[in-house]
């Protein structure tokens, strides 16, 4: 696992695929520069009339429900169809459906209609796509709906019931991360507070995500991503405050290595 993780690593530096990202205009220069740092290209192409044309030349495809209007909402789905259609790997961040209705339904529909290959949310938005009462405070997961040892096999079991209905990786973002295909489920605990205080570390994933599956791996894929951005997290974690931390961040994940990722990594793989 750990060395095939290493190696779609390695793989993004040396062929640097194209990854379409339609994200919010909060966080696409972070997103931009994240994907550039792991060795990907970024393109943030959203009008509705070139969307298409540019997924179907790009190695992955990264959507984002952050800031939505009504013209990222149409460049989403057809950017998504066109993904489905050609076995393009693809990611939706399913940010803020807990909160506002229009972003759950629309979710539904591009999940129901695009069969993305990852689906990535906090524990509240994934129990909102699955139907139940969430606690979700705007796009930020509730404190009722977090992994703990007293919910972790509650939330096991609901990220693999939503992975193995809609065929997708299911990615839950939080202190533990929760990576499941409905057969294999991991949890990753790398991470600091830290991120919590600057704004698009979310965004940063779903496009970092988008760079890794790109290989081809999607659940390895998937985990990679995870591990990496909590690992840079930890390793910028000592910067004097949210500004000079962001800049640790990217620089840490340009230059991070297979050595420390080995030394920092903190996997577990859970049966059930």
């Amino acid at each position: 696992m750990i060395n095939r993780m290493l190696e779609i690593k390695s793989q993004i530096r040396a062929t640097q695929p194209l990854i379409h990202c339609i994200t919010n205009p909060i966080s696409i220069n972070d997103c931009a520069n994240v994907v550039l740092a792991a060795g990907a290209r970024p393109i943030m192409a959203e009008h509705p009339d070139e969307v298409e044309e540019i997924t179907l030349t790009a190695g992955a495809l990264a959507v984002n429900l952050g800031n939505i209007t009504d013209v990222r909402m149409k460049s989403m789905m057809l950017s998504g169809k066109i993904a489905a259609q050609n076995s393009i790997p693809s990611i939706i961040d399913a940010v803020g459906v807990g909160c506002s209705r229009l972003r759950l339904e629309y979710a539904k529909k591009y999940i129901h209609e695009n069969s993305p290959s990852v689906i990535k949310g906090n524990m509240s938005e994934i129990k909102a796509l699955c139907g139940m009462n969430s606690h979700a405070v705007g796009i930020d997961a509730g404190k009722e709906d977090a992994t703990t040892s007293n919910t972790l096999s509650e939330n096991l079991k609901i990220v693999q019931n939503l992975s193995s209905i809609t065929s997708s990786v299911v990615m839950v973002t939080g202190k533990i991360d929760i990576i499941s295909n409905g057969r294999k489920t991991y949890l990753i605990k790398n991470g600091c507070e830290m991120m919590s205080h600057i704004t698009g570390t979310g965004c940063m994933l779903n496009v970092l995500t988008a760079s890794y599956i790109s290989s081809g791996s999607i659940l390895k894929g998937a985990v990679l991503s995870a591990m990496v951005l909590g690992i840079c997290g930890q390793l910028s974690q000592d910067a004097k405050g949210p500004g000079s931390f962001k800049t640790a961040l990217l620089d840490n994940l340009y230059n991070l290595s297979d050595e420390q990722i080995t030394k920092y990594i903190s996997l577990e793989e859970i049966n059930i």
